[in-house]
């Protein structure tokens, strides 16, 4: 047995002896990695260090005061005796005649605020539907960043998410046909 070590190959080839992504373009030199991650601009190192900065209870505090805004924008307009013209109206009714996703959602949680589940399923079903579950996930993550509650999480697949926008999708199709039972579908 012979005691001279001989050289190990490397497990892979330098920069250098890589062949060259094109014809005509060079490899990469020595040193070089192909590819150098973008460096984050200064707005996101602001805000990413703000986040970081800043109380465990910004976050959670300024969520609700924009649901807070969100409940009195509905109470304030009063949605369910305006029709299509007034303000605030939907461009969308209002210039086409068809009803978005979304239409219903205002007048539904005004029903919902003023405790009328029924006339809030009228209005708008998933909206009502998906409330709870909305209501649920605030409390859940909103308690466990300030108190450290451990509230089971809902843990959504993109799955579900999908099946849900999928119903949504022909929820909002089915509601604009202009025949029964479809018909009732209509806000």
């Amino acid at each position: 047995m012979s005691s001279t070590t001989e050289p190990v190959a490397p497990l892979q080839p330098d920069s250098a002896d890589l062949p060259a992504p094109h014809p005509g373009v060079p490899a990469f030199p020595a040193g070089y990695a192909p590819y150098a991650a973008p460096q984050q601009d200064r707005l996101t190192r602001f805000v990413q260090r703000k986040w970081r900065d800043s109380p465990v209870w910004v976050a959670p505090a300024a969520m609700l005061v924009c649901m807070a805004g969100a409940v009195g924008y509905t109470l304030g307009t009063h949605p369910t005796e305006a029709n299509a013209g007034a303000a605030p109206s939907c461009l969308l009714k209002l210039t086409t005649g068809f009803i978005c996703p979304g239409c219903g959602g205002t007048r539904a949680a005004w029903f919902l605020l003023h405790g009328d589940v029924p006339a809030a399923a009228r209005h708008h079903a998933l909206f009502v539907f998906a409330v709870p579950f909305l209501l649920y996930m605030y409390v859940a993550w909103s308690g466990q960043r300030l108190f450290r509650w451990k509230l089971p999480e809902l843990n959504l697949s993109p799955g579900v998410i999908g099946a849900f926008i999928a119903v949504w999708a022909a929820f909002s199709l089915l509601r604009n046909l202009p025949w029964a039972p479809f018909a009732a579908f209509y806000v």
